[in-house]
């Protein structure tokens, strides 16, 4: 299972050299790394809210104590490469008074664990340093394992330089395979390992006290955390200028930058070429500056770099998710740009002339973001731009084309406004409740959809992926429970929670004093059948093949999530019973004969092997074939699917595939699940206008 630490504080990594290695670095020295009395006072003042307003309610004590402190060396050592078990005896013994310290305000236990972790981390880069300067066979059978997250602590130095023997043999390998001179990979990994001292040896008391706070605050749950004043201060700098990037979630993982989720509309989506789980490990500035390695860089250093003026290009390299450990690098360049409301709106298409169809013609919207022109809506506009006025619109024109059904595709729909989730519903239904709200205090409020009246009252369905979450999952979540409409796909992300930011200033009389800002959760969706999206999130009715592995991804993925809950259901009436068994068999025939499918079991199989993968070999060859065969295996799947639909694949190993042929294989493998999910509603349609048994009829 993936730690919370990879996905926010591998970002906190330090390195320290004993001698700087640039004088022109503002070196932080260790015994300068103390609290301040205003880190403890708003340490103070977060235990209060977090006792008060957290949805989870919270004792700190011995055990809690014991929790924050595991989270906080998973934050600092996520890979426990520097850190020795004695160091961890040691802390194990200051544990049992930090619950009490927390209580007073007192920071010195956190801060005596960084700077031991400053002294170990700064050993390591010096034995790194030692040894990208020797030579490696790669000739011999040897194994590293990479992923450690699990391992047992290094008993002793020993132990732990034979850990970074192997990790700089794999370092040099990766750079070899990917076609890089003895030469230059002595250039980048020196680069990689003096970078990670110049970045992180400026840290100061904020730093240790934001990375600390977050080790706490995550210790409830991944969705709570904390910045300091100046991360704050930043933050605020970054909303007003007019930088842009290239509209993806990134996350730590270990030392790696993780594409976590792209944004529709932005750069990174729109190029069809990065996928969540793919690792960012270089960034270039303009068409030809030179590449930067951010291998072990800070979360926001590798932000920073990617951000830019609007219509700049920005180069990343990237490590694609499937290829694994041992995988070929990938250069993308990408034009910086804001992402418009006109992007994420939302699109129709009808699909017709499909095979399964029987002549049925099916509309499609396709509803990217849940989206709200708030800043419209303020300044008095009566036709501000929404989510829900487009969809309605949108409905009306599938009217006049006389469609059969409609499929409102949400994949990759990471959600946004509640009230166009709520009035979106409102378009399906008569009337009724939506949602559930429960908060800290165990108040519940219903959100009901505001318009008696129904837009469409026609066959539904509704196509959710794994990226499907929060508001999307509202909205599956209740068509599904009126019953409204056949929901078909994998199980969404599980984000039922809400968050809201919380300025710790408002806590204290003294103006001027800055103690930053924490984001808390403080409530939880619930259906209105009464369970949580949390954790679980949208079951489909029909599972595509491609679900098999859903607990491996979202919320479920996530370390100390909030579990799943249930309250009294709403008053709600549901509007007739789905043909799911019927359905479901229909398609599990279908989608066992077809190629499109048998492609994307392949690759999630492929995925599984990568992400089950701890071990990688150190001999050139193997590595060199293992690669080989993942490439074929893919390749060979797609080409199989692609001439099966009349497309000829985009690329082919004589050269570079062009954007139209690149466009029209992508919109082919698009179309898999979308066309399938056509064929279910056709199946609906088809069994709804079926004469019924006269003992059904009295049903």
């Amino acid at each position: 299972m993936k730690r919370f630490s990879r996905l926010f504080f591998a970002a906190v990594l330090s390195v320290v050299l004993a001698a700087p290695l640039d004088a022109r670095v503002n070196l932080v020295h260790s015994e300068d790394l103390v609290p301040t009395p205003q880190q403890s006072r708003a340490a103070l003042i977060i235990n209060k809210v977090l006792e008060r307003y957290h949805y989870k309610k919270i004792v700190l004590d011995d055990e809690f104590a014991g929790s924050i402190l595991k989270s906080y060396l998973e934050a600092l050592d996520p890979n426990r490469s520097f850190f020795l078990q004695r160091d961890i005896d040691r802390f194990a013994v200051l544990q049992k008074r930090l619950d009490d310290d927390l209580k007073r305000g007192r920071l010195d236990t956190p801060f005596a664990i960084f700077r031991t972790y400053r002294e170990r981390v700064d050993e390591r880069v010096n034995k790194a340093l030692t040894l990208v300067e020797q030579s490696f066979k790669f000739d011999e059978p040897e194994e590293y394992l990479f992923e450690r997250a699990k391992a047992p602590w290094a008993k002793d130095e020993n132990e732990l330089n034979d850990i970074w023997r192997k990790r700089i043999k794999n370092d040099v390998l990766s750079l070899r395979l990917s076609g890089k001179s003895d030469k230059e990979i002595r250039t980048v990994l020196r680069k990689r390992y003096e970078g990670l001292w110049r970045r992180i040896s400026q840290f100061n008391s904020d730093d240790v006290f934001q990375s600390f706070v977050n080790a706490y605050t995550q210790s409830l749950e991944p969705h709570t955390s904390y910045m300091s004043p100046s991360s704050s201060e930043n933050f605020d700098i970054s909303m007003r200028l007019s930088l842009e990037g290239i509209g993806a979630v990134l996350r730590m993982d270990n030392e790696h930058t993780v594409v976590q989720k792209t944004i529709p509309g932005g750069p990174a989506e729109q190029s069809k070429q990065i996928r969540a789980g793919d690792r960012i490990v270089g960034v270039a500035q303009g068409l030809d500056g030179t590449m930067e390695d951010v291998i072990g860089w800070r979360l926001q250093d590798v932000v920073d770099l990617i951000r830019g003026p609007k219509g700049s290009v920005v180069r990343l390299q990237i490590l694609p998710k499937s290829g694994g450990a041992e995988g070929a690098l990938r250069e993308l360049p990408l034009v910086r740009k804001e992402i418009e409301l006109e992007d994420q709106a939302a699109k129709v298409r009808i699909i017709e002339s499909l095979d399964g169809l029987q002549g049925l013609r099916i509309g499609v919207i396709e509803v990217p973001a849940f989206y709200r022109d708030f800043r419209a809506e303020s300044r008095g506009n009566k036709e501000f731009r929404s989510t829900t006025r487009d969809v309605r619109t949108l409905l009306q024109q599938l009217d006049k084309e006389q469609v059969a059904g409609v499929v409102i595709d949400l994949r990759g729909n990471g959600g946004g406004s509640l009230t166009e989730a709520t009035e979106l519903t409102g378009l399906f239904i008569d009337s009724g409740p939506v949602v559930q709200v429960k908060d800290a205090f165990g108040k519940v409020e219903v959100e009901k959809d505001p318009d008696p009246s129904t837009v469409y009252s026609g066959p539904l369905a509704v196509l959710v992926d794994r990226n499907s979450a929060s508001a999307s999952e509202i909205f599956a979540g209740a068509i599904q429970d009126y019953q409204r409409g056949v929901v078909i796909g994998e199980p969404t992300f599980g984000k039922g929670t809400v968050q809201t930011l919380v300025d710790l200033n408002r806590f204290v009389s003294e103006d001027g004093e800055k103690l930053g800002r924490l984001r808390l959760t403080m409530a939880e969706f619930f259906r209105i059948s009464g369970g949580s999206t949390q954790l679980r999130g949208v079951v489909p009715d029909i599972l595509y093949p491609t679900a098999d592995d859903s607990d491996k991804h979202g919320e479920r993925s996530l370390y100390n999530a909030l579990p799943w809950g249930h309250i009294q259901p709403a008053q709600f009436q549901p509007r007739a019973v789905t043909p799911v068994e019927q359905l479901r068999t229909l398609s599990l025939a279908r989608v066992g004969r077809d190629s499109g499918f048998g492609m994307l079991a392949e690759r999630e199989r492929l995925l599984r092997e990568v992400d089950q993968q701890k071990v990688v070999s150190l001999e050139e060859r193997k590595r060199r074939d293992e690669t080989k065969r993942r490439d074929k295996i893919l390749k060979d799947q797609k080409n199989q699917f692609l001439r099966s639909q009349g497309v000829e694949p985009a690329g082919d190993e004589d050269g570079e595939a062009n954007d139209e042929a690149n466009e029209k294989e992508t919109d082919a493998i698009s179309r898999i699940q979308l066309n399938e999910a056509a064929r279910i509603l056709a199946d609906y349609i088809r069994i709804a206008k079926e004469p019924k048994p006269m003992a059904a009829m009295r049903d």
